[in-house]
């Protein structure tokens, strides 16, 4: 029985990053072998056992032969006999097919230590077309790993590009679809992991509301990318820059879905789509396990973007609507998300990248006026029930209607 280090442990040593988790692979043993040990076997496809101290996860060495479409079509053998090399050769990437053994020994049948010097992200053979879920993967990895100068080598894209047209991608399970799309959201580069999607085609399979954007044209007084599509990448690397948190950079990237279903005899004109964003946001929630708060904010921000970049020229009824509208009263830590991802959208334009966005505080500046009525100074009043709360509206419009009279002057002066 031996036990090695495997995967991304040794990997980010190599690369001398933070090792967040570390995985086992085992040879030479049988799971009797490791539950006489003490571990406590996990996984239902093959043997996985989680350290009776440590809780770590060790996996008997395996190898698997496709019998089947999809990620689930693969038979597993697990014996005691399976090497680590033959265990490794299974894996995704070469920089992930590396095992260090108990004396510290690394074995490296595939290359990984040149590729990870090198910078390149490689398949390790051609099985890597057998399981549909590692196009998801290797677009993560770039955009985890492209500040440390890492590229997708040109015939592993082909390779990606080669299992879309073969329709292997259309294999994909939706909630594994959002699991590695929700990683990368929250990782140091999301547009990269929509980028490569798009490039080798598989954008379309797993995101077609999204793909469809590209292609198709704005203005270019408004937006100088004047792509739809690119508009959409550009946002997000703004986003990733003003806020880490999962919805507000999903609700920059889903905004301008409508867009894509616009009218060509309007083209570069896009009225209504706000609505239509709407629309596909909600379908597209219907097809994948996107969280509430996500879907909650895109809805927000899809509707009401346009809102908030006219916010010096909104009249007050209109501004307190949106403020209504967003639940910014009761909700003003998700108003202050939708104000960011607002932010995200303006700057997502070529030159736009670092213009002031004073828009938002002037939204913010009438939500501070507004809650200077409170339904507590009402309830001093006796007034209670639906009278009270058109008063509270009455009031509230009152304050902002004064502080746009402010904020008028302040502009004339």
């Amino acid at each position: 029985m031996k036990i090695y280090l495997v995967g991304g442990a040794v990997r980010d040593g190599i690369l001398n990053r933070p090792v967040k988790e570390r995985d086992w692979c085992v040879t030479g043993a049988t799971p009797e072998d490791m539950i006489a040990l003490g571990y406590r076997q996990v996984g239902k496809d093959f043997p996985v056992f989680l350290h009776p101290k440590t809780g770590e996860e060790y996996a008997l060495a395996r190898t698997e032969r496709k019998t089947a479409p999809g990620y689930h079509g693969f038979v597993f053998d697990t014996s005691a006999d399976v090497t680590i090399e033959e265990d490794l050769s299974r894996r995704d990437l070469t920089v992930n097919a590396i095992a260090k053994d108990e004396s510290g020994q690394i074995i490296d049948p595939w290359g990984g230590v040149a590729d990870i010097e090198a910078r390149i992200l490689r398949h390790v053979s051609p099985a890597f077309a057998e399981d549909p879920v590692r196009i998801l993967r290797i677009a993560k990895f770039y955009a985890r790993f492209a500040d440390e100068g890492f590229k997708i080598a040109g015939e592993t894209v082909g390779l990606m590009a080669q299992m879309v047209k073969d329709g292997e991608a259309d294999a994909l399970a939706p909630d594994r679809v959002w699991k590695e799309t929700e990683l990368s959201l929250i990782g140091p580069h999301p547009h990269l992991y929509f980028h490569v999607l798009h490039a080798c085609g598989a954008l379309a399979v797993t995101f077609p509301e999204l793909d469809a954007l590209f292609g198709v044209p704005q203005p270019p007084k408004w937006h100088p990318e004047i792509d739809c599509g690119l508009h959409m990448l550009l946002v997000l690397e703004q986003v990733e820059k003003i806020s880490a948190q999962l919805d507000v950079r999903f609700a920059a990237l889903v905004h301008d879905l409508g867009k894509a279903t616009t009218s060509k005899d309007i083209l570069p004109s896009h009225h209504g789509h706000e609505a239509r964003s709407v629309k596909i946001l909600n379908a597209m929630a219907k097809r994948l396990p996107i969280p509430r708060a996500c879907r909650e904010l895109g809805v927000l921000v899809a509707q009401y973007h346009g809102h908030c970049h006219r916010a010096a020229e909104l009249r007050p009824d209109t501004i307190f609507k949106v403020l209504e509208a967003a639940d910014a009263f009761r909700r003003p830590e998700r108003f202050a998300k939708f104000l960011q991802a607002c932010e995200a959208d303006s700057k997502g334009r070529y030159g736009f990248e670092d213009r002031p966005y004073p828009q938002a505080k002037i939204l913010r500046d009438a939500l501070t006026a507004a809650n200077q009525v409170t339904a507590k100074d009402l309830l001093a009043e006796n007034l209670e029930g639906a009278e009270l709360g058109r008063e509270l509206g009455v009031r509230r419009l009152q304050k902002i209607t004064a502080y746009k009279k402010t904020l008028s002057v302040e502009q004339g002066a």
